[in-house]
């Protein structure tokens, strides 16, 4: 700051400018918040940061998304460290584990990335972090740093922008004064920037002027100076623009008038930055002319004018070096005679437009060469033809076109990772990766897989052009017939690396083709190819081929860069896939070794079914069991030990193992087998928890006579059986309350219940998968059950068990879920067809009741 203001604009004593704005004081970056919410969708992170930093520290200029932890510390430190900062386990890393924000449970990981400027110099952070740990890849910290590249680009289009507009601010207010000085306050340092004509007019040299408010105060006359600081303070306020005539003292004594016009400019938030105006010298009259030749030359932007047979007839100096071309090669020359590239262009059917309707017009145009150049142009008809203001946007386009380029990059792989972990079905996401890159990275594409045997399957294709789609998908049936072994998809196989067919890839690729696939390639005439490797952990998953025709041009290297990140993230879904294609495969099957088919004895009708939950690849602690007493009782068993891994499972079969044999060689009831159960559990340090519901099917002579079977039951904190009687009644078998889970108090006695079932009775006994999930309580699922075995009262067994699954679970349950079916038929003549034949062991022909 070269000197401040003896007095604010009250006249009170001032140690800053009256206007000065606070040093930090920020208002949130749009583009900072774009790619804030951006980096948090792209990573599927809760939450990010987009902070500008000076000095290392966050100046609090920026954007957060999600939760408002304070994280300032590993902000700093990704800053300090000018290198991606990657914690997988914050409550794990020392460095970190006593921050508030990592204690207090917000932030369980964190992948943080510098923001370098164009100097290499670390201008901020972008951050994502998430309450739980996460592993962090590769790919994740070089998508963030893609962001971070993005972040720069923005901030430096915005920089872009607020230049223009102070330019095309300094033109018109110059032009609307119609004089000759132009003059920048800086709100916030108190400066004052003066051209060589506003120096001129307030008597002051480069030298003497120290460009603050102060020096202004001592030429205007005292008599003025409040009039002029209250036009001052109504234009920071927004009250009026910038309007004064004031006279200035001269050291020699002359009194000029000085006629000074301004508007103030303000950033995003509305708060205002700098009074930017012209003025000029009122005291003589001069020559309209003359003054504004002098305005125009003093233009920072280029100004020409035409006359009605579109000759020049003005050129500044700023519009000489646009153009090319000096004011003696220009000066009485047709336009379109010096320019022939404008014709039929914007330029020329603009500046007609104007020149016919009388109106102004505004428009942003691209000029060949030697121009080679856009160009923001405004241009206003006059009596004496057109005068035309314009400004070379050449940056600014680009700046803004690679930001959006790459903005739409990091939203294709965006949108391939969201569409990649959207189902489970990763061959069936990865098929439509065809439909992604085209036609942002290729005119057409196939999907290919490879399977662990080295086959190669084409799975989806996708071409631009509608009429040319079903030829692409043709070809991709036809393609890999007779392949040759010179075909760039064998050859991007031993590798791994992309494959680039850089020019004539319809002679190259169809040299390798079979004669039908060659002809519907010569249909689709692609000029590059691009084959990609879809790979994980070192295997090749499948391959991405790209096409690209005469008229697309190659791929630019940021678009193959996005090309192979797009193909590491299917390889990586297909990979995740297929792991757990196979550990779910073999969970279920472990899962079903355990539990073995039930006994059907005489009359009685059992099913069993197992649903596992839909995202669990891990064995779970459902079981349920049927097997006969050596007296003949059939014994109904349901059960679930608490976990949901290797441990459960294991735990699971000790615990029905010891249930089977203890219910087998004591013949006890129900409770009587519970309590020796939990007793045998204490003893053997089975240390776990479970629920159970054990039922005995018994019958004597007179009860059979009489059509008749007696249920005895004990339930250890499980839900209650549901019973439907032969008149489509349902009820739950309680007898009271439950008594205690298993592994909880084995010394307390356990109940039986007690039930005489009539003939035609079923009887269902399941685990809390069934009736219980996120946002149901029990007791609705209960009441959901018993509605469907009511509706359902006369269907046949298996039917009804099917029905309960399909009715009452979500299409990907959370829970496994385990259920057990018993139908009574009449025994007054042979077993029902229905109910399929006997199964008994081979060591126990025992009848049942």
């Amino acid at each position: 700051m070269q000197g401040r203001p003896a007095a604010g604009w009250d006249g009170r004593a001032a140690a800053e400018p009256a206007h000065a704005l606070p040093a930090r004081a920020h208002a949130p970056h749009p583009a900072l918040e774009r790619l804030a919410a951006l980096a948090a969708r792209s990573l599927s992170a809760a939450s990010a940061r987009a902070e500008l930093t000076e000095d290392g520290e966050p100046t609090g200029a920026g954007a957060r998304v999600g939760l408002l932890a304070p994280v300032d510390a590993l902000l700093t430190a990704t800053a300090l460290a000018a290198a991606p900062l990657v914690v997988a386990d914050a409550r794990a890393d020392g460095r970190w584990a006593a921050l508030p924000a990592v204690t207090s449970g917000v932030v369980g990981c964190y992948l943080g990335v510098p923001v370098l400027g164009t100097d290499a110099r670390v201008v901020g952070v972008l951050a994502v972090f998430d309450p739980v740990p996460r592993r962090w890849t590769r790919t994740d910290v070089d998508l963030l740093t893609d962001l971070a590249a993005v972040a720069v680009g923005e901030l430096r289009l915005s920089a872009l922008a607020v230049q223009h507009e102070v330019d095309r601010l300094r033109w018109r207010l110059a032009v609307a004064a119609g004089g000759v000085g132009s003059f920048d306050y800086d709100l916030a340092s108190g400066a004052i920037s003066w051209d060589e004509r506003m120096l001129e007019m307030f008597g002051y040299s480069a030298a003497e002027f120290d460009g603050s408010l102060a020096a202004f105060d001592a030429r205007v006359h005292p008599d003025d100076l409040p009039r002029v600081h209250e036009s001052i303070t109504a234009a920071v306020e927004g009250r009026a623009p910038f309007q004064a005539e004031y006279r200035v003292l001269l050291p020699s004594g002359e009194t000029r008038w000085i006629t000074a016009r301004g508007e103030v400019l303000r950033d995003e938030a509305g708060r205002p930055l700098r009074l930017l105006g012209a003025g000029y010298d009122t005291t003589a009259e001069r020559g309209s002319d003359a003054r504004v030749a002098r305005v125009l030359e003093s233009m920072p932007t280029a100004f020409f004018s035409l006359d009605r047979d579109w000759r020049f007839s003005y050129v500044n100096a700023e519009a000489e070096r646009l153009l090319q071309r000096s004011r003696e090669e220009l000066l009485g020359r047709d336009v379109w005679e010096l320019f022939p590239d404008a014709v039929g262009t914007a330029f020329d059917t603009e500046y007609r437009r104007a020149l016919r309707t009388g109106e102004p017009v505004a428009f942003e145009g691209h000029h060949g060469p030697p121009l080679d150049g856009w160009f923001e142009v405004r241009a206003w008809p006059d009596p004496d033809g057109l005068s035309v203001y314009f400004v070379d946007a050449t940056a600014r386009r680009a700046a803004q076109e690679d930001a959006e380029r790459t903005a739409r990059r990091l939203e294709l792989v965006a949108t391939v990772s969201s569409d990649l972990v959207a189902t489970l079905d990763a061959q069936e996401a990865v098929a439509r990766l065809a439909r992604h890159v085209v036609p942002a990275l290729a005119r057409w594409s196939i999907v290919t897989l490879v399977d662990e045997t080295g086959t190669m399957r084409d799975i989806g294709s996708w071409h631009a052009q509608e009429e040319l789609r079903e030829v692409a998908d043709a070809y991709r049936r036809a393609r890999l017939v007779g392949l040759s072994p010179g075909s760039p998809l064998l050859r991007a196989r031993p590798g791994l690396e992309p494959v680039t067919i850089a020019s004539d890839a319809t002679r190259r690729v169809g040299a390798v083709l079979a004669p039908p696939a060659r002809a519907l390639l010569e249909q689709l005439a692609p000029e590059w190819a691009y084959v990609l490797p879809l790979r994980a952990r070192g295997r090749l998953l499948g391959m991405m081929t790209l096409y690209r025709c005469p008229q697309d041009g190659p791929l630019s290297q940021q678009d193959l860069t996005t090309a192979v990140q797009v193909a590491d993230r299917a390889g990586l879904a297909l990979d995740n896939a297929s792991l757990y294609a196979r550990q779910q495969h073999v969970a279920e099957g472990l899962q079903r070794s355990l539990l073995t088919p039930p006994v059907e004895p005489d009359h009685l009708e059992v099913r069993v079914r197992y649903r596992p939950a839909a995202q669990a690849v891990q064995v779970g602690g459902d079981w349920y069991d049927s097997f006969l007493q050596p007296d003949g009782g059939t014994v109904l068993v349901i059960g679930d030990v608490m976990g949901h891994d290797v441990d459960a499972a294991a735990a699971m079969s000790q615990v029905r193992s010891l249930l089977r044999g203890i219910a087998y060689s004591s013949g006890g009831s129900p409770a009587a087998v519970l309590s020796t159960l939990d007793a045998t559990m204490r003893g053997l340090a089975v240390a776990t928890t479970a629920t159970a519901v054990v039922a005995r099917l018994e019958q004597t002579g007179t009860e059979r006579e009489e059509g008749v079977t007696r249920l005895r039951w004990s339930n250890a904190g499980h839900l209650p059986p549901v019973l439907l009687r032969p008149d489509g009644t349902v009820a739950e078998l309680t007898s009271g309350e439950p008594d205690l889970l298993l592994g909880i108090a084995p010394h307390l006695p356990r109940r039986d219940g007690h039930v005489r079932l009539e003939r035609g009775s079923t009887l269902l006994l399941f685990t809390d998968g069934l009736v219980e999930r996120r946002g149901q309580d029990i007791d609705e699922g209960l009441t959901r059950l018993r509605s469907v075995v009511t509706e359902l009262a006369h269907a046949d067994l298996d039917d009804l068990c099917d029905a309960i699954l399909d009715r009452l679970l979500p299409p990907e349950p959370e829970d496994d879920v385990a259920l057990v079916a018993v139908r009574l038929h009449p025994q007054d003549g042979p077993r029902p067809q229905v109910a399929g034949p006997h199964v008994l062991p081979d060591d126990l022909p025992l009848p049942g009741p």
